[in-house]
């Protein structure tokens, strides 16, 4: 049965997801949100094409394992008789001439490391979202797919012949698979293959070398960061939510979206975690994308209006369409392509992006310190969270049926002014401090007003009712609220006591769009391990985190969500909020250096 038990390699240009057969399932061209040329994991429960499979005849086990520190995965197929193979499978990313080569391209290296074993390859990519693509032009050593919007060249030292039939035969010495441009090899084959290899741990191994991690939980904070680091569009800086489309929240629950962009959201608590390693790349590229998002918010007819989610070349329109040559995971559609939340007015995103943006004023480090002109930029941002602080949206969480003041989108168009005070201060500019800190303070007594609720001791996720959302956890992470402050701790314990089911938590339990939701979502779970810790009860959160932690995959990931009962992992995968709640929590957890220096 499909599972998300599944392996990403990539190189900041695309990607693929590699299942416990050594099989990729799942990969787009000529980017993340392309068109996918793997397609089997969203193809049903038997699908014929969009995957790429090197198989030992007779296999009985594989066993796989990432290279240290690299998105680089090694799988080893054994068969009965002890005949046994090793696939290495990764993207292309180094420094070549001054700049980073990263094509659209995968590599696959395929050894011989006992017996006399025999493989079987299938090459069958999926063109125009799920019909195989049957063209394909040979030549001595190479294959040619054409794939809209270009032809793709399998290179190989293996025979084409046999590749091409799909024949079965003996691996006497390593063969190596260059998937990529329709582009000849000048230089040998195999030795480019090997050399790109040596080139692409290199780069790996130095970018990692270069975190500040936590003592404890190194394993999971690094691959948590790699990942991370995968789901940036390294060319403009944009971060996707996820690198799939349309894996269910839970089973049959129509919940099937594509989360292949870039959410103004979800890349603030990308760089937030990543900023706490000392990963300033990506929040360096990522604000370049920002700044640009911004820019073209002020063209008419826009007014300054920023949207919940962007492509990852910054374009605004992401219609949705489903893809009807796909059965989905597990045969459970629709493969949606696209996402109509663009549309939606999110208030939230205002503060995110003046949050994203407050370290560039302060940190000597970056190669672009912010500016006076970037802060008059920023301000058109905060006028906009001012403007529309408590008007109805659609919240975080994307109601698509329905709006309301969402107490959450109004403390974050508070951070927005809060923060844009703490820029005008280190700027030197007293009066715009003022201003800003104004604005933050009406904004607070609002919150206050309107959100608390004395009947029941605690803030309401929205101010017309009295809701419960594990959105109010973020209150202490803003900085709204104090560990201690009385009222946050009650909001802590009505929240733990309404939505946590066991160690899992929901980001609410009443009905939405499409009823009531199934799933806890693994990041509000997170979220409630850091108020633990936060509030004094450091020995249950470390308890819920090594919890946590046991429910990922073989490849050290989670997705968006998982059920209480089974404790199986449902929704996009991997999912950047989930890595990066492992992120925060292993910080925060973690004994200091200090305690073994």
């Amino acid at each position: 049965m499909t599972t998300l038990d599944l392996w990403p390699i990539g190189n900041c240009q695309v990607s693929a997801l590699i299942d416990r057969s050594g099989r990729f399932v799942w990969g787009c061209v000529p980017r993340v949100d392309g068109d996918p040329l793997f397609s089997a994991l969203v193809g049903g429960e038997e699908p014929d094409a969009g995957y790429w499979d090197i198989a030992l005849e007779g296999v009985v086990s594989v066993e796989q394992r990432y290279l240290r520190n690299a998105p680089i995965l090694v799988s080893r197929h054994t068969d009965a008789a002890g005949n046994a193979i090793e696939v290495t499978d990764f993207c292309p990313r180094f420094q070549r001439l001054g700049r980073v080569y990263r094509p659209v391209a995968f590599a696959r290296i395929v050894k011989p490391v006992a017996g006399s074993p025999r493989i079987r390859v299938k090459l069958r990519p999926t063109c125009g979202w799920g019909k195989r693509c049957t063209t394909r032009i040979g030549g001595s050593n190479h294959l040619r797919y054409l794939v809209e919007p270009m032809t793709l060249r399998l290179t190989t030292t293996a025979p084409v012949g046999m590749v091409d039939e799909e024949r079965v035969f003996r691996v006497e010495k390593p063969l190596h698979f260059f998937l990529g441009p329709d582009e000849s090899f000048s230089g040998d084959v195999a030795e480019t293959v090997d050399d790109m290899l040596l080139n692409t741990i290199a780069e790996w191994q130095h970018w990692v070398r270069g975190l500040a991690i936590p003592l404890e939980w190194q394993e999971v904070v690094i691959r948590s960061a790699i990942t991370l680091k995968l789901c940036q569009h390294e060319e403009t800086g944009a971060i996707v939510a996820a690198l799939t489309t349309s894996i269910p929240e839970h089973a049959g629950s129509q919940r099937n979206w594509d989360y292949r962009y870039c959410w103004i959201r979800d890349a603030y608590y990308t760089v937030q975690a990543l900023n706490r390693l000392g990963a300033l790349d990506v929040l360096e590229t990522y604000l370049g994308y920002l700044r640009n998002i911004v820019d073209d918010a002020r063209a008419e007819p826009r007014g300054g209006h920023i949207q919940p989610l962007y492509g990852v070349l910054g374009e605004a329109t992401l219609e949705e369409r489903a893809a009807p040559d796909l059965a989905g995971y597990r045969g459970m559609g629709p493969v949606r392509v696209g996402n109509q939340a663009y549309e939606q007015v999110q208030h939230d995103a205002y503060g995110q992006i003046v949050l994203s943006n407050v370290q560039a004023f302060f940190d000597q480090r970056l190669y672009r310190i912010a500016s006076v002109e970037d802060f008059e930029s920023l301000e058109r941002v905060g006028e906009r969270a001012w403007q529309y602080h408590d008007s109805p949206d659609a919240g975080l969480w994307e109601l698509r049926t329905r709006q309301s003041v969402h107490t959450y989108s109004v403390a974050m168009c508070w951070a927005a002014c809060d923060r844009l005070a703490n820029a005008a201060h280190v700027l030197s500019l007293p009066e715009r401090r003022d201003f800003w800190q104004h604005r933050a303070d009406t904004i607070r007594t609002t919150i206050f007003d309107k959100a608390w609720r004395e009947e029941t001791d605690r803030f309401s996720a929205t101010f017309s009712g009295d809701d419960l959302d594990a959105s109010l956890l973020q209150l202490l992470e803003m900085r709204f609220l104090a560990p201690d402050d009385p009222r946050f701790v009650s909001t802590l314990k009505a929240v733990e006591q309404g939505l946590r089911r066991g160690s899992t938590m929901l980001r609410y339990d009443t009905e939405d769009d499409f009823g009531l939701p199934e799933t806890a979502f693994n990041f509000c779970t997170f979220w409630l391990i850091e108020a633990l810790h936060i509030t004094g009860r450091t020995d249950e959160a470390r308890a819920l985190f090594e919890e946590m932690l046991g429910r990922r995959t073989a490849a050290g990931l989670l997705s968006e969500d998982i059920d209480p009962v089974t404790g199986e992992l449902w929704g996009n995968y991997p999912q950047t909020y989930s890595l990066v709640g492992m992120i925060n929590c292993a910080v925060l957890l973690s004994k200091p250096w200090s305690s073994i220096r």
